[in-house]
């Protein structure tokens, strides 16, 4: 979203951003109206004119301190929910818009950057794809929720489209604005298992002689020796201005942050300029931006379960025997037939979790360039038609390598020489968009008419060359991969057309047909390649009509509907749908006497794929009251995806037992609530506040007649066995249900073991017969909350997200049990819950371990001071504070109940940051 004010002199106190309001002078009661502008894709409308369910976030509602994109807009708009997929530095997180519209498809929104669709994926050595962009760019984010808006990016539309807004210059003297911030990280807390002498004590209880006699004499906490405080820093300047007839902005940003696991680090060196010119009397507009960033990053080793598990009562080092090992770590080692340790390591064993971090080394440097050129030209026979050219490139280069040190655990396999595995990945996304723009206002008929019609271009290229494995052992060759090579074009053919009759009825009618080569089957026939989807909404500006009109309490009131259709190809690679072959990997060689040869192998397709599509119906209303000092929008939508496209079982007979198909069909339905307040307006003091809430139900309508009745999709893998799945996908049922037994309790409450509900009443517990669905990944209700208070030159904000009925499925709780503790050769400690469950054995399924994850979270805490001009001339300096993560409440007996999927196995808990800036502008 981008916004484009009328310049007003009034203080700035008086004005409350996000919304159209009208600022009154201490003096008199003088009104002006501020127009704020959204983009809606290929376009630009004035907020008040909007017919679908459009929210905009701008820099002034971000959540400060955030080293990602993703972040910024975290709690800020109803029904867009942003989960961290981990607390490491520059992870990345999972941005559902109502939930999302697939099953195994993307349910990831188009991220449009620029007018630049993004690629859906990452590339090697990131762990999330838009912390390469310098979030201090950014200016704006406009939220496509509904079909009726998203619908004009067709083809990849159908979970939202979110479309970001760089910062620009602007013509007048030379600004500098630099910011620098200060921070230390620190963890949230540790996972409650046994100390070392409840440890003891427990195994003594519940192990074989043989299992006490490797208990040790030590108390070690390897949750504590993992962790640290972690220091960070971010800087940043942006110089802008304008020479003769070229607005600029140039900007540089450095941010480094280490993160809470010990040897974990991430660096982000960026760039960004944009230059705005106007040529030909104003009837050419040039915007050019080009953005550049290297980001460094040392990947922790998978330590954190291991710190849960390790034995406590075992020292950090032995140098008693087998001290190959890197720095003498204990280790679990295979005995001799005498008792003694052996040489070999027990690799069923939890490794020493500060072994594991010094002893391997997993580093990646990833570069990421984005350049676009927009060219607006506006007829000079004809000014009101305009015709558009947005030519794009988006390049991306990630190459690590991961080192395991001689002695390090892991390697004992690999003769105990060191190994170092080299990657890299290179990708390419080229965009060509073009289209006309004809606005007029037709006062014969009082009506103004907006029309455009547009084609689009988009190509992406994957290159992954061959990962090799090098030995420190010579006589060792290396291990190569296969090399790795994919494309994927999408054509577009748009328009659209607006019609605002006298200021108070608006007609929004869109149309856009795509082709994906994804679902080309190599034939003449093109049916299944090419996917149309239309849209059409409509608005009424009650407030305008002349009832209204003479009504001041009411400032804004407007109803709107809409209803349209959006596409979905986002599912596995990029050949789906025609035969292909693949060369074996090197472990899968065809032995011919004394040689081994690669093979040719058919992959797996389906010739009948085609598109997924989400029909959508919304209804919504804008409200306001006394001059916008209440305001905000309800909605209410439903929708509803046919052809869903899942990855399931397939007959044996074919080239794999799984597929890519079209399935079935799933509905979803919700309402949305949002409401800004600003309860005190005064010269020296400001109060405004913001919540939002979202509820929303998807449920599986139906599976396809190729599907029998009755198949459950597994998804929710966990660790304990192998293959394990506690969710799925079923008719009826919520999409990713844990699928479990149901717990039988005693009249303590205690959960009895491996005793569950009969369902079917058949006198026995099977899988096919007594696992329910039960609880899923989909919460009851979720709310966001932020306030700020403005007094003189003090300002102070929060912040805060709640999720009711979120329920997470604790695996680290459910592979604790009696025989976990001692088995293999090894002690392993166990989850304080389950030690007091008293489960023997492992019971992964039983539904005591799906626990009420609900929580509320303080995401962010911020005062700051403006010092204001210090330095005479036109300068500005404010200093501020900030604390992020500040609190969870919760009954979950995890640390941190928001895990994306909601399966906790070691997951990397979001740190507390407590941050000291300041930004200084001239």
């Amino acid at each position: 979203m981008r916004n484009y004010t009328k310049v007003l002199k009034i203080a700035p106190a008086f004005l409350l951003a996000g919304t159209m309001l009208h600022a009154q002078t201490t003096d008199s009661v003088k009104t002006a109206d501020i127009e704020q502008v959204v983009l809606i894709g290929y376009g630009k409308q004035k907020k008040e004119d909007l017919t679908g369910s459009i929210a905009s976030i701008t820099a002034k509602d971000f959540n400060g301190g955030s080293t990602s994109a993703d972040q910024l807009i975290q709690g800020k708009a109803p029904g867009v929910t942003v989960t961290g997929n981990g607390g490491n530095p520059g992870a990345g997180s999972t941005i559902r818009i109502r939930g999302g519209a697939s099953l195994t498809a993307s349910n990831d929104p188009l991220i449009v950057i620029d007018g630049i669709p993004m690629d859906f994926g990452g590339v090697s050595g990131a762990s999330n794809a838009l912390a390469l962009i310098n979030p201090n760019d950014i200016e704006s984010f406009s939220v496509l929720k509904d079909a009726s808006s998203a619908a004009i990016y067709g083809n990849r539309a159908s979970n939202g489209v979110i479309l970001i807004t760089t910062k620009k210059g602007s013509s007048g003297r030379l600004k500098v604005n630099f910011t620098t911030t200060a921070s230390v990280s620190t963890k949230m807390g540790n996972l409650d298992v046994l100390t070392a002498d409840e440890f003891r004590a427990f195994v003594m209880e519940n192990a074989s002689q043989n299992y006490i006699n490797k208990l040790g004499n030590a108390n070690t906490n390897w949750q504590d020796l993992i962790y640290q405080e972690a220091w960070g820093t971010d800087n940043n300047v942006a110089i802008s201005g304008g020479i003769k007839k070229l607005p600029y902005r140039l900007s540089l940003g450095y941010n480094e942050q280490n993160g809470i696991v010990k040897t974990n680090e991430f660096r982000r060196t960026s760039v960004g300029l944009n230059l705005t010119p106007k040529l030909f009397d104003n009837h050419l507009s040039i915007t050019a931006n080009v953005k550049g960033s290297m980001t460094e990053n040392r990947f922790p080793a998978g330590v954190i379960g291991a710190a849960q598990y390790f034995d406590p009562t075992q020292p950090i080092y032995d140098y008693s025997a087998n001290g190959n090992l890197v720095n003498n770590y204990f280790e679990w080692w295979l005995p001799n037939s005498d008792g003694t340790p052996s040489q070999n390591i027990n690799v069923n064993a939890t490794r020493n979790p500060l072994g594991s971090l010094y002893g391997r080394r997993d580093v990646s440097t990833v570069f990421r360039g984005i350049g676009s050129l927009q060219l607006d030209y506006k007829f000079h026979f004809l000014p009101d038609l305009h015709w558009n050219v947005n030519g794009g490139y988006d390049y991306q280069k990630g190459t690590g390598a991961v080192t395991e040190y001689p002695g390090y655990a892991g390697m004992i396999a690999s003769n105990n020489v060191s190994t170092r595995r080299d990657y890299t990945q290179e990708k390419t996304n080229k965009l060509l968009d073009t289209y006309l723009n004809y606005v007029k206002d037709i006062t014969a008929i009082n009506t103004k008419v907006d029309l455009m019609a547009g084609y689009s271009y988009q190509n992406f290229h994957d290159l992954v060359p061959s990962a090799t494995t090098f030995f420190g052992n010579a006589t060792k060759p290396p291990v190569t991969s296969n090399n790795y090579e994919g494309k994927l074009t999408l054509l577009g053919f748009y328009g659209r057309a607006i019609f605002t009759i006298a200021d108070k009825y608006i007609v929004n009618g869109s149309i856009r047909r795509d082709a994906s080569s994804r679902f080309y089957n190599g034939t003449d026939d093109l049916t299944n390649v090419w996917g149309t989807f239309p849209a059409v909404s409509v608005a009424w500006k009650v407030k305008n009509e002349s009832f209204l009109k003479e009504v001041n309490a009411i400032s804004d009131l407007k109803l709107r509907a809409g209803w349209g259709e959006t596409g979905q190809q986002e599912i596995g690679g990029y050949y789906l749908s025609f035969p292909s072959y693949n060369i074996s990997e090197s472990t899968a060689q065809y032995g011919f006497g004394d040689s081994f040869y690669f093979m040719y192998r058919p992959t797996q397709y389906n010739p009948n794929l085609t598109w997924e599509t989400t029909r959508t119906v919304n209804a919504g209303i804008d409200y306001g009251f006394w001059n916008n000092r209440i305001s905000g929008s309800i909605d209410w939508f439903r929708k509803n995806t046919v052809d869903l496209l899942a990855n399931v079982g397939v007959p044996a007979g074919e080239f794999s037992n799984r597929n890519n198909k079209n399935i079935g069909e799933m509905e979803t339905d919700g309402i949305e609530f949002l409401i800004n307040v600003t309860p005190v307006k005064r010269e020296n003091f400001t109060w405004d506040f913001t919540f939002n809430a979202a509820h929303y139900n998807p449920k599986i309508i139906s599976f396809s007649d190729q599907i029998q009745e009755g198949y459950i999709i597994p998804t929710g893998g966990i660790s304990g066995g192998v293959g394990n799945n506690v969710q799925g996908h079923s008719v009826g049922y919520t999409p990713s249900s844990f699928y479990v037994y149901q717990q039988v309790y005693d009249t303590n409450g205690k959960p009895l073991d491996g005793v569950y509900v009969d369902r079917n009443g058949d006198g026995k517990i099977t899988a096919q017969g007594d696992k329910y669905f039960y609880k899923s990944t989909t919460p009851d209700a979720t709310f966001g909350f932020s306030t700020k208070f403005v007094y003189k030159n003090w300002d102070f904000s929060t912040s805060l997200r709640a999720v009711i009925g979120n329920y997470v499925y604790n695996n680290f709780a459910s592979q604790s049990n009696v025989q976990s503790i001692a088995t293999n050769e090894y002690l392993q400690n166990i989850s304080s819950t389950t030690a007091n469950y008293g489960f023997a054995t492992p019971q992964y399924w039983s539904d005591a371990f799906v626990e009420d994850a609900s929580f509320l979270r303080m995401d962010n805490l911020s005062l700051g001071y403006n010092f204001g001009d210090i330095f005479g001339g036109s300068s500005n300096l404010k200093v501020y504070g900030m604390a992020q993560n500040v609190f969870v409440v919760t009954d979950y007996s995890g640390v941190d109940p928001e895990i994306f999927g909601n399966i906790d196995n070691g997951f990397y808990q979001r740190p507390k940051v407590y941050s000291l800036g300041l930004n200084f502008q001239f």
